[in-house]
């Protein structure tokens, strides 16, 4: 099991990057909210990691923190929950977000997600209950991290672009994505925050 990288971050193709560990370049799958707080292209970073093994290929998924990761491993063990819909969840709402919701039993926050509906979303709530009595709320990260400078008006289309497919990577139809990144205002912003404003638009 790998359960943690430390290295360059070499590429940030949402919802994936590639990590630069000593010349070996290890490609992971992110939540939004990890990439949201990654530091630029070149810089070093850590990341706390859980491998899935499956017949047909091996998935590396990245964490910015240990809690995130915890959470994520939470959701995995529940029925019918896989990393896929467990990156959505956690792509769409913080960790504290999604705790308060269980603790809420607030359905309306977890149909939102692209792949959640009423029915699963009560499921959820209520196997999560018992899981998350002992998860706290803590000061979110989230709030802290300022937001990016804008990108140079050239790569205004390769950003929308960007942050489409990450969107429809989530779950969310293509009508949807490309509808949501062209209610955004201000083109100049990069790829992540585009994805950060068009998913704060959609829940």
């Amino acid at each position: 099991m790998i359960g943690r990288l430390r290295g360059t971050l070499a590429e940030k193709q949402p919802p994936h990057l590639i990590l630069d560990v000593n010349g070996l370049g290890y490609e992971l799958e992110v939540p939004m909210t990890t990439l949201y707080r990654l530091p630029s292209v070149g810089e070093p970073i850590t990341l706390h990691t859980h491998l899935v093994v499956r017949e047909d290929a091996q998935l590396l998924y990245g964490f910015i923190g240990k809690r995130d990761r915890d959470f994520f491993r939470e959701l995995i063990r529940l029925n019918g929950v896989g990393p896929k819909l467990a990156l959505a969840l956690m792509s769409s709402l913080e960790v504290d977000e999604l705790v308060r919701a269980v603790s809420a039993q607030d359905t309306s926050a977890l149909t939102k997600v692209p792949g959640v509906g009423k029915k699963t979303a009560e499921r959820l709530l209520v196997e999560l209950k018992d899981r998350f009595k002992a998860w706290e709320v803590v000061p979110s990260m989230f709030a802290l991290v300022p937001n990016q400078p804008g990108i140079p008006a050239g790569q205004v289309a390769s950003a929308e672009s960007d942050a489409v497919s990450a969107l429809i990577s989530l779950g969310y139809k293509p009508q949807e994505a490309s509808k949501a990144v062209s209610a955004i205002k201000d083109k100049n912003l990069s790829s992540e925050d585009m994805i950060r404003r068009a998913l704060k638009g959609m829940i």
